[in-house]
C-alpha cells in the first residue's frame, strides 16, 4: 500500500471516490467529523476508559446513519483509542502514561528522519507547496481557531512525509501518528499554543529550505517533544 493510499484508505470504489472528493476540497467527512469528536471526548475524559460505544446510539446523538459511526469506529479502533471485544462491543481504550510516552518518542524520532530526508530530497514544487501550507498556518495561528488549524498542521506533517521520498518511511509516520493524533490535537486548545507552534514549525521550514539535514531533523524532534510536553499540560489542567 502506497502512502497516498494509506491517507484515505478506501473500502469501497464509491466511498473511496468520494473520500478523494472531499480531500481535494480539503473538506473532511462525516465519519472523520465523527471520529475528532469523539476522539476529543475520549481525550478529555468525557468519555471515560472501558465506556461503551453503542453504534446506535451514537447514530441517533450525532443525527446520522450507522454507516458513518461504523467507519469512525473503525478509524479509532485502528487509532488504538477504542477496543472491540466479543459480546461487548467497542469501548473506549486509554493507554497507559508509559506507554503515551513511548509513542511520542517514537512519533519524534520518525518526524526528524522524515524532516532530515526532505530537507535533502525534497522536489522544489514540493518545497513551494510547503512554504504555501506554512504560511496558511502562520494566518490561522491569529485567528484563534484550534480545528482548523488542526487540519491544516494535518497537511503541514503529511507534506514533509511526502517529501522524504520514501514512501515505506511515510506510511510508518503516518501510521504512528494515528495512534497519537487525539493528543497531537488536544494541545492545540493550550492558551498561545498556535503561535508557539507556528513558529516551531517555522524553525522546521527554514532548515528544510536549506537543505540542512541535521537542523531539520533536530527542530523537528524538538517540535514533537514539545507537543507532548503541550498535551501533558492539557491533560493535567482538565
Amino acid at each position: 500500500m502506497s502512502f497516498d493510499d494509506m491517507l484515505i484508505q478506501p473500502e469501497k470504489p464509491r466511498r473511496a471516490a468520494r473520500a478523494s472528493a472531499d480531500a481535494v476540497k480539503g473538506k473532511p467527512t462525516r465519519a472523520e467529523e465523527l471520529r475528532q469528536q469523539l476522539s476529543d471526548e475520549i481525550v478529555r475524559g468525557v468519555l471515560p476508559p472501558g465506556a461503551s460505544l453503542d453504534e446506535t446510539e451514537l447514530a441517533q446523538r450525532y443525527s446520522v446513519s450507522r454507516t458513518p459511526v461504523r467507519e469512525a469506529l473503525r478509524q479509532l479502533t485502528a487509532s488504538g483509542l477504542i477496543e472491540s471485544r466479543p459480546h461487548r462491543g467497542a469501548v473506549v481504550a486509554q493507554p497507559s502514561a508509559e506507554r503515551l510516552v513511548g509513542m511520542f518518542e517514537a512519533m519524534a524520532e520518525l518526524e526528524a528522519l522524515c524532516a532530515g530526508l526532505a530537507a535533502e530530497r525534497m522536489p522544489a514544487v514540493q518545497r513551494h507547496a510547503l512554504e504555501a501550507i506554512h504560511e496558511e498556518l502562520r494566518v490561522l495561528s491569529y485567528d484563534g481557531n484550534p480545528d482548523r488549524f488542526h487540519e491544516v498542521n494535518e497537511r503541514f506533517h503529511n507534506a514533509i512525509y511526502k517529501g522524504s521520498q520514501n514512501d515505506y518511511i511515510a506510511e510508518i509516520t503516518l501510521a504512528t501518528r494515528i495512534r497519537v493524533q487525539p493528543f497531537r490535537r488536544a494541545q492545540f486548545r493550550n492558551l498561545g499554543r498556535l503561535a508557539k507552534s507556528q513558529a516551531e514549525h517555522d524553525r522546521v521550514v527554514v532548515a528544510i529550505m536549506r537543505g540542512d539535514r541535521v537542523g531539520a531533523s533536530t527542530a523537528m524532534r524538538d517540535h514533537i517533544v514539545l507537543v507532548r510536553d503541550e498535551y501533558e499540560h492539557y491533560a493535567v489542567s482538565l
